[in-house]
């Protein structure tokens, strides 16, 4: 795993070598083992990197001055060892054992078109000596991360994370009015847009090309998930399926030549992981997880039990549920504001992990490839109802009852009904995107200054949700939700969780759930095979009985949470009181102060539950704070390789 940054010049023009190093560097954490350079008429790539595979070879950037080819590249391809052969077979001869020779003959075989090809995570930049144009790629999914715009000079440039562009003195900071929103809605900024006007992430499955002189690069999809239902697949013949693409997608990433692990939280999908390495594994599989001193929050039990069950060499950390000392931390990690509170929990198991193992396994994506989240069950149920009436009807009748009907957080659940009513005031796209919120629409309306209503110019978020609606590839109600999540929510909120947290220890974690194989013929079940009665991942926890306990598989869904609600009405509440009332925040003037006040007066009085918003809130102030610093000054370290091409200033 590695990090990357690339200036390429707008003018054909020697780049800034002094500028390059400082945002290949500020990801030193991403890559601590090795540090690259190159240097071309033009363009400067800048590369770090983490060695987990053939460790004597495979340095960065790779250049091929007789191809006129030169590769950066993060992330992992699983299917080297066969596109390995498949090109030796064209008469390909190879120096290394390593997969970034792979994927730089594979793009001089097949350019652009060996996307198609590539099974893994990945995210990376060519240079074409040749034609002076540079491409960006980015996996099927979104697991690695990328990021571009240009500087004010009219340079292009590109890096893995946030840190590495503002390093560079000619990028400005300027922040997105609708970006903020988003980020207000949803948790998160999703792609393409980042906090910062004129920065973008290049999107999962797309990738892009530009030459100086051109406009800005659009970029190009090159897959999608599918959604085509194979209507006439039985269960038994699901879960045989099933069987064998877990086994070959985890067998297939276990391929390391440093020590390699699995994050253990005793859930079905981490679960499913550790059956298939122990079975792909001659050695008991490392495993690690989080134990929590608050009960309501505490898996740790069941990952012993599955431990115990699979006879792992287990591992174990507990930590405070007052383990929240890591806000500060966790903005500087990001980036960008990001209010997932598991990214606390996150970093601390990452962290734990790194002490055993540099690649950890994990189980992310079990959830959205088999419908694991209890709001697809209550979507689903809502759509249903939704289809018995016209929205033309539904939306005054509903709308009228769910504005009547009173706010009762601290009601037993039957009794909360205003969501629902409000939801089925909805169509479909909007009910989940409501159900996904973070903050309301009206809430947000209620929080947004003046000022700040018309900097946005009645942008709303729910436009994220109607543009890929637009072009998702099904109308039923469930699978709309799994593919509305896997354009925003998986990349947006969990991989860049995992990313972020993971690699700030310059530990690798891998997602054999996200194999694009098994993410093609997950999205395939009939809706029935994935949600039946009031078991989710039916057919993810049928194929794994043979293998666990029922207890575990049939368990309730917890979750990996933190016991916000409380910390905000307890320890935090000073701190959120002053962020929010006299910090960042209240001096960015894009708030209403006496609905700020509001908020945590209802919410420490225990009248209303605003712990989403208030955290949103809070990881915004350590954001804002954070962006009213100077960048701090890189540091170089590690083994440094140099490039000068011919034409280049030394």
């Amino acid at each position: 795993m590695c990090g990357l940054a690339g200036i390429v010049s707008s003018r054909h023009v020697d780049v800034d070598e002094r500028a390059l190093l400082a945002m290949r560097d500020a990801q030193l954490h991403r890559g601590p083992d090795e540090a690259g350079l190159y240097l071309g008429k033009g363009v400067g790539l800048g590369h770090r990197r983490l060695s987990i595979i053939d460790l004597g070879h495979g340095q960065q950037p790779m250049v091929d001055e007789a191809a006129g080819l030169v590769l950066i590249y993060n992330g992992e391809l699983y299917n080297f060892p066969s596109l390995r052969a498949e090109l030796e077979a064209r008469g390909v001869v190879f120096r290394s054992r390593c997969d970034t020779e792979v994927l730089l003959r594979a793009w001089q075989q097949w350019g652009e078109a060996c996307l198609a090809r590539l099974v893994g995570m990945f995210a990376f930049a060519v240079w074409d000596m040749r034609t002076q144009r540079i491409y960006l790629a980015r996996d099927q999914l979104g697991i690695k991360p990328l990021y571009y715009g240009f500087t004010r000079s009219g340079e292009l440039v590109f890096a893995s994370e946030l840190k590495g562009l503002l390093a560079h003195p000619g990028v400005e900071r300027r922040l997105d009015p609708r970006a903020l929103e988003d980020y207000l809605a949803l948790g998160y900024v999703p792609d393409p847009r980042s906090i910062y006007r004129g920065i973008f992430k290049l999107p999962p499955g797309h990738w892009l090309s530009w030459h100086a002189g051109e406009p800005e690069p659009v970029p190009r999809q090159y897959w999608d998930v599918p959604f085509k239902v194979a209507a006439d697949m039985t269960a038994d013949e699901a879960a045989a399926q099933l069987h064998g693409l877990l086994d070959r997608a985890v067998a297939g990433q276990m391929i390391a030549d440093v020590p390699l692990g699995a994050f253990l939280s005793g859930g079905v999908d981490s679960s499913a992981v550790v059956v298939s390495m122990s079975r792909a594994s001659q050695q008991p599989v490392r495993t690690c997880s989080i134990g929590f001193d608050h009960g309501g929050f505490d898996e740790s039990a069941y990952a012993r039990r599955v431990a115990e069950h699979l006879h792992t060499q287990h591992f174990e950390q507990r930590v405070s549920a007052d383990d929240y000392d890591l806000l500060d931390t966790l903005a500087a990690v990001y980036d960008e504001p990001f209010s997932d509170s598991s990214a606390l929990p996150t970093y601390r198991v990452c962290g734990l992990a790194r002490t055993q193992v540099t690649v950890a396994l994990s189980g992310d994506g079990g959830d959205e490839n088999f419908a694991g989240y209890r709001r697809y069950r209550l979507h689903a149920w809502e759509s249903g109802l939704r289809a018995r009436l016209p929205l033309a009807l539904r939306k005054p009748l509903f709308g009228v009852l769910g504005s009547l009907y009173p706010k009762a957080d601290w009601a037993p659940r039957p009794l909360r009904a205003k969501t629902t009513l409000q939801a089925l005031g909805r169509d479909d796209v909007e009910a989940y995107f409501h159900t996904v919120s973070t903050t309301s629409t009206a809430l947000r309306q209620q929080l947004y200054s003046a000022g700040f209503k018309r900097e946005l110019q009645g942008y709303n978020a729910l436009a994220v949700f109607r543009a890929h609606a637009r072009r998702a590839p099904t109308d039923h109600p469930l699978l709309l939700a799994q593919y509305l999540d896997f354009k925003t929510w998986l990349p947006g909120d969990i991989l860049t969780k995992v990313d972020r947290a993971s690699m700030a220890h310059s530990l690798e974690v891998r997602v054999p759930l996200l194999d694009h194989r098994l993410v093609e013929w997950a999205s395939s079940l009939p809706p029935g095979l994935k949600l039946r009665g009031g078991t989710a991942k039916y057919i993810l926890k049928k194929t794994l009985e043979p293998d666990l306990p029922n207890d575990v598989l049939y368990r309730s869904k917890m979750g990996f949470r933190v016991p916000v609600a409380a910390w905000l009405r307890g320890p935090l509440a000073r701190r959120a009181r002053d962020a929010l009332l006299a910090g960042a925040v209240a001096e960015c003037g894009y708030f209403e102060p006496a609905v700020l006040d509001r908020l945590l007066q209802q919410h420490a009085a225990g009248r209303r539950d605003h712990s989403a918003t208030l955290w949103s809130l809070l990881m915004l102030d350590a954001f804002l704070r954070r962006m009213q610093q100077p960048a701090a000054a890189a540091i170089s370290a590690g083994p440094a390789r140099r490039v000068v091409a011919a034409g280049a200033q030394p």
